[in-house]
Order: C-alpha cells, then structure tokens, then sequence
C-alpha cells in the first residue's frame, strides 16, 4: 500500500457513500401579447416571438462592494446547502468587480460562486471561498455539484481550502496564494478538476486521490496518491509516474474556456472564449481571452417552469439559452441544431426528461457550446441523456469544434431514474472537457436493476477529445469509444459497487465489462493518466479481468494506467487486456502499468 501523502494524512481508503383583479389581468394579457412580436410556427399558425433577455430570476444573487451583509447572505445560502445533496435548491452568488473585504464564502451543494468581471483580477476576495467536508464528518468524497469561477482570491491564512470530489470545477480562479485540496483533518477526498487558473503558491493535494489541471499556472504541487495529471501547466512537476503517480504533457493539444456571464458596465452579457491549440498557460495571462461576447438579450433566460416546447422556439428563433438556476422537467428532447448556439447554466441547472426522452441533442453542425449543466435521468427510461450529432454524423468541425464543459448526468440518487446510455457523441472534433457521468452508488432510487445504465459514455465520432473524464458506476461498459483518432487526458472510474454476483458482470468470455473499452475496429487512439477502481461491497469474491480493453496495433496507445482494488473488496486480474499486475490483499493497492503496449 502507498504510504500516506503527509504525516498528518490517513492511508486512502474506499468511499463510503451514505447516502387580480380579473379584468386588470385579461388586459395585462392582452398587453403583453400585443408587445411581442408574432413568428409562423412549423404547422402553419402564428405563436409569439420568446423575448431575449430579462432579470435573472431569483436564485441569482448578485452582489457588489457595498451590498449590505454580504458575509450573512452567503452563509444563509450556504446553511440550506451544505448538506443537501439530492435536493432541489439551486443557487448562482456573482459578485460584481470590485474589492470585497473579510470574505468567507463557504460552498455548498448546487450552489456557483462567480465574479462577473472580464478577468479574474477583476473582481477581489480578501478572503476565502472554502470547501470543507464538516457536514460528513471530514469525508470529502461526497462534495460534488458546486463550482468557483472568474475570481481572485487574498486567503485570510494564506491558504484557500477547495476540498472536492467529482463535479466540482475550480475555472478562471487567480488565488495569491496556497490552495489546499484535502478537508480539515486530511480525510478522503476523490477529486478534481482545475483549468485556466493561476495559484501563485503551491497547491497541496494531500489526501486527494486523483486531479486532473489543465492549461494553468501552479507556484509548486505538493504530492500525488495515484493519479495527478496535467496538460498545459506552468509550474506542473515533471513526469514521474508511477513514483510519484504525476502525468505531465507540456500542452494541451486542443482546448476552448467555458463561457462565462460577466458585466460590461452595467449590461450583463456572455463571453465565448476561442478555441486554443497546444495551449499551455491561462488563457488571460496576457490580459485578455480571446473570445467574442454576446449580449444578454440575444439569449432566452430560462427559468424554472419553462417548457421544452418554449425552449426549442427560442433556438428556433435564433436566441442562445442561459439556464438560470433550477430544476427542468421537460417532456421533449432540447434540440440544438443551429452552429455557434451557447447553452449555459448557472448553479447547477438541472434538466430532467419525464417521459423517456434524450433531454438534449446537438445536431452535426459547428461549435455549440454546452456548459454548467446536470442532466437527471427520469423515471422512464431514455435511450440517451444527452446526444451530440445524430448517427451517422460526417460533417468535418475541427475549426470550430462542438465542446461541453461541466456537463454532468446522474442516474438515481436523486430518485429512481434509468438510461440506457448516458452520453453519446457522434459528431467528430467534438471536445468533451470535465464531465462527470455518474450511476448513484448511493442516495434515493439506488438498485442494481432500479437504476439501471448500462454505459455511461459512447464515443462513434472521429478525432474527439476528452480533458477530464469522470465515469463511474454503469452497469456495463463506463466507457466505449468507437471513433478513430480519440484522445483522453486523465479518466477517473470507479466500476459499479451493487454488482450483486460474479454472473451479473460476465462479459461472454470475460470477467467484467472493461471501465474503458477501444472497439476493435479502431487504429488510433491514445490515453494518458487513466485509473479504474472497485469496491464490489456486496459480493466482494468478484474478479474483473481488466480495467482497460483494447486492440493491440501500433496506433493505440495507453500511457500511465493503473487499476486499484479499494479495500481488497473484489479485484482486478490485469490492467489493460491481459497486462498488467492484479490487485490483492485486502489493503489499497493500486497496480500499475506504464505504457500499451
């Protein structure tokens, strides 16, 4: 077993997941039917034209300098938050540029924090935006869901605390100073993802099992449990795995910012940052990202009680879509089939298809954005959750490429809910950068069979990408890749707990469905800083042959795998095909191998 990352650390460990007046109104009616304009509809008839623009709704709160009793607010979002995991609360807190003095904005679950300056420095914390894990008594593993993004941090003791697991993006952040990723007490946590971020003191994972940093800037790292990855980060440590477990690529071969809501004056708009190659660094190094803004009022504001119907006539229409915060229940697919469309969410945005349907599909065409959203399975089950291209999609987008950043799908937890297939990309050159597609383990409609997934992510389109893969739970595959030429820089799985007997998982032939599996068909592929564990906790006898599966040719290319039994609760045999060490014993013991082949 790995020793401890500090003195002060425990061993790693496997997670533990608990789980009118009537006539003032009819004229008021009238009123605001005559304002807009009207537009023909597929089928003939006139509806009326959806309005770009509008507030934010009441679960954005926005802050400036002089915004009484700040530090109260925050801790009101914060005290509904902090422990209310599957709930239905969503919160976006943006603070207006400015100095903001003696500032601890503690983040819960659903909830952003967020400056709305043009860049980082624009806005400043003289103070801490903090996670810890007080609420699950010092375990980290369960802070997903929340995020930190376009500020600049002074911490108060020279060290902020960003203690998270999956889904929980740490974007465009400058913090003067050290950044701890471990809870008070240095107990489990199973991260994470940076990018575009400068930490101009050293960055201490401790106890974090796993992070993946991209095109940043780091004043030092302090250790590595089993897999730290980096791609384009300034200060990153050298390439060492597996002692220590560091992947390091000098740039990121293909990347683009998530787009951010920030003010111009006093006018909100929407800033697209520009695709990058080879990029290394943040991209506001020099003082501005290249990009292009979109005023607010070409975007429909969604909030909660819109209906897909109304969405789709807004896209239809021309708009883009800012999801405020919320819960979304629609009863047809979100179709996005116009290039360039940016669809946004703050504070978790949560969209739910009630009846079956794929929540949201992207047509093949040039580079629409998806961001900061969470797609809930509903209870009937959907074929897909989201889809990128139709199959079959051809069309070549490697100039302007479709990209999804912090889009996330869960599967139960929240209550029952199925899908076949999480993800789906058919579009090539499509960019998928922090992703965390999760079968619940725990929570609220929570079975081997009731929450049924069997993959979570399936790539059949060319030339995609993938910076900071998160997939864990899925019945059967994690991950299949179908496509030539795919790439993935760091893949965190974890392989279903439930699994209730060896039967359930046999793979034909083969112990196990893979967590990452190469179709046979493919010539190209290549892999970096990739780690497999299970934790079969209900019958732990369960061997899977292999973490990792694919073609033995020249073109497919894995580097810096490894596979981890958590606890000696079931086991690996190899790591990729039929190489690779197995894991056993009953302690955490990763199992490593350097390269494929």
């Amino acid at each position: 077993m790995q020793a401890p990352p500090t003195s002060s650390a425990p061993p790693t460990a496997p997670r533990r997941r608990r789980r009118s007046k009537a006539l003032g109104l009819a004229a008021l009616t009238v009123s605001l039917l005559m304002a807009f304009p009207t537009a023909q509809s597929a089928f003939g008839d006139e509806t009326a034209e959806v309005p770009g623009g509008g507030d934010l709704g009441p679960n954005v709160l926005v802050f400036d300098p002089s915004t009484p009793d700040i530090q109260g607010k925050v801790d009101e979002v914060f005290k509904k938050q902090e422990s209310n995991q599957f709930g239905t609360d969503r919160y976006a807190l943006m603070f207006k540029p400015g100095t903001y003095d003696n500032i601890n904005a503690q983040i819960g679950f659903y909830t952003s924090i967020a400056g709305l300056g043009m860049n980082p420095d624009d806005t400043t914390f003289n103070g801490d935006v903090t996670v810890d894990a007080g609420w699950f008594d010092g375990n980290a593993t369960q802070n997903f869901w929340r995020s930190a993004e376009n500020l600049a941090l002074n911490p108060v003791s020279g060290t902020n605390r960003w203690a998270v697991s999956q889904a929980a993006p740490f974007r465009r952040m400058h913090v003067k100073g050290g950044l701890n990723l471990a809870p008070d007490g240095y107990g489990w946590a199973s991260g994470g993802y940076i990018a575009d971020s400068k930490i101009d003191g050293e960055v201490g994972p401790y106890s974090q099992q796993q992070w993946y940093t991209r095109d940043s800037s780091v004043g030092g790292w302090g250790n590595g449990v089993w897999n730290m990855t980096f791609s384009g980060v300034e200060g990153a440590p050298a390439q060492s795995f597996p002692e220590p477990p560091y992947t390091t690529l000098d740039n990121t071969p293909v990347s683009r910012e998530k787009p951010f809501l920030y003010l111009d004056g006093d006018d909100y708009k929407v800033f697209v940052p520009a695709k990058r190659t080879d990029a290394r660094g943040t991209s506001w190094a020099d003082g501005s990202t290249e990009g292009e803004s979109i005023p607010l009022d070409q975007f429909y504001v969604v909030k909660p009680g819109a209906t897909a119907q109304t969405i789709n006539a807004a896209v239809d229409q021309g708009l883009h879509l800012l999801f405020t915060p919320g819960v979304y229940h629609v009863d047809e697919t979100i179709d996005i089939d116009r290039a360039d469309t940016v669809a946004l969410g703050l504070g978790l945005a949560t969209i739910i298809p009630d009846n079956g349907v794929t929540a949201i599909k992207v047509g093949d065409v040039d580079g629409v954005k998806l961001a900061g959203l969470l797609v809930d399975a509903g209870q009937t089950n959907s074929e897909t959750l989201v889809e990128v291209g139709p199959e079959g999609a051809s069309a070549d987008h490697s100039a302007n490429p479709t990209s999804l950043q912090d889009v996330f799908v869960r599967v139960g937890g929240a209550g029952a809910g199925k899908a076949t297939t999480g993800m789906v990309v058919n579009s090539n050159d499509t960019i998928i950068d922090h992703t965390w597609l999760w079968r619940a383990d725990h929570g609220d409609g929570v079975g081997w069979e009731t929450n049924r997934s069997d993959y979570g992510l399936t790539v059949n389109g060319d030339d995609v990408l993938a910076t900071g893969l998160f997939v864990e739970h899925f019945n059967k595959y994690d991950v299949q890749w179908n496509g030539e030429n795919g790439k993935t820089i760091f893949f965190q799985n974890e392989k279903a707990y439930d699994a209730p007997n060896q039967a359930a998982i046999q793979n034909g032939d083969i112990k196990g469905y893979a967590a990452y599996k190469v179709a046979d068909s493919v010539t190209t592929h290549e892999g970096w800083g990739m780690g497999s564990y299970c934790y079969f906790n209900v019958d732990p006898t369960i061997r899977q042959q292999h973490g990792f599966q694919a073609p033995v040719k020249p073109g497919v290319k894995f580097h810096d795998l490894l596979v981890v039994s958590l606890g000696g609760q079931g086991q690996y045999d190899h790591v990729i095909n039929d190489t690779g060490s197995p894991t056993s014993g009953t302690d955490t013991i990763p199992s490593q191998v350097v390269s494929f082949p």
